[in-house]
C-alpha cells in the first residue's frame, strides 16, 4: 500500500491527527474513563443518602436540579452534565471499537505452526464487559431517569421509584451483574489509563494497581449496597 504523502498528512487538523493515532485514541479513552470514575464516585455518594430516609433522598434529588441557579435555569446543570457524559461515552466507545478493529487488522493471519496468543482475562473483560455496560447504561436511563421501563416511576418521588424498582428480583439481578462488570472494567481500566497518560512506572506500578482495585471495590460496593438493602428490607 502506498504511503500517504507528507503534504497530505500535514494539512490535516492537529486534532484529527491526534484522533487518528493509536496513542490519541488511547488517551481519549483514558481521560473519558477517569471522568466516568469521578462521576461515579459523586453519583454513588448521592445514592447512599437513601439510607437517611425518603425525605433526605428526595430533597437531595431536588437539590441537583437547582445547581447553578440563578446563573443557569432550573435543571440545566443536569442536562449539561448528561450531554458531557454522553459525548464522553460516545468518544470512549468509538475509540475502543476502532482500537480493537485496528488490533485485529494488524494480526490478520493465523500461524499454521503456532497458535495465536490468547487474550488475557482482563482484555476479554474490557471488551465484552464494556459492551455489557453500554447496554446497561441505556437500560438505566430508561429505568430510573426516564421511567420508561420502571416498575412504578414517580418523577418527584425518587425514593419511592428506587424502592419499587429494587423490590423486583430480576431488576436487582440486572443491576448486580452490570455492577460486577463495572468493577472489573474499573480495576483494569484505571491501570491502563495511568499507563497511557505516563503515570505508571516501576516504582508506582503496584500502588496504581492497588488504587484501581480499591476504587473498583468502593464504587461497586457503594452501588450494590442500595439494591441489596432494598431487597433485604433494610430500606423500604
Amino acid at each position: 500500500m502506498a504511503r500517504e504523502p507528507a503534504t497530505t498528512r500535514s494539512t490535516r487538523p492537529a486534532l484529527r491527527l491526534f484522533w487518528d493515532s493509536t496513542i490519541g485514541k488511547k488517551a481519549v479513552m483514558a481521560v473519558t474513563g477517569l471522568l466516568f470514575v469521578v462521576f461515579l464516585l459523586a453519583h454513588m455518594a448521592g445514592n447512599l443518602k437513601i439510607f437517611f430516609g425518603a425525605g433526605t433522598f428526595d430533597h437531595y434529588a431536588g437539590w441537583l436540579r437547582t445547581i447553578g441557579e440563578p446563573v443557569l435555569p432550573h435543571a440545566w446543570f443536569l442536562w449539561i452534565q448528561r450531554a458531557v457524559l454522553i459525548l464522553a461515552l460516545g468518544l470512549h466507545v468509538v475509540a475502543a471499537v476502532q482500537l480493537s478493529a485496528r488490533d485485529r487488522k494488524a494480526r490478520p493471519v493465523r500461524y499454521a505452526h503456532r497458535p495465536r496468543p490468547r487474550a488475557s482475562f482482563a482484555t476479554h473483560t474490557m471488551r465484552w464487559g464494556g459492551a455489557t455496560l453500554a447496554v446497561f447504561i441505556v437500560w438505566h436511563i430508561l429505568d430510573l431517569t426516564a421511567g420508561v421501563v420502571s416498575q412504578d416511576f414517580v418523577a418527584d418521588r425518587p425514593f419511592h421509584t428506587v424502592v419499587a424498582d429494587f423490590q423486583v428480583w430480576w431488576v436487582n439481578l440486572v443491576y448486580l451483574v452490570a455492577l460486577l462488570m463495572l468493577g472489573l472494567h474499573i480495576n483494569h481500566g484505571f491501570w491502563s489509563a495511568a499507563q497511557t497518560l505516563g503515570l505508571e512506572s516501576a516504582s508506582r506500578g503496584r500502588a496504581i494497581k492497588v488504587a484501581g482495585t480499591v476504587l473498583a471495590v468502593v464504587i461497586t460496593g457503594g452501588f450494590m449496597i442500595v439494591p441489596i438493602a432494598v431487597m433485604t428490607g433494610w430500606v423500604g
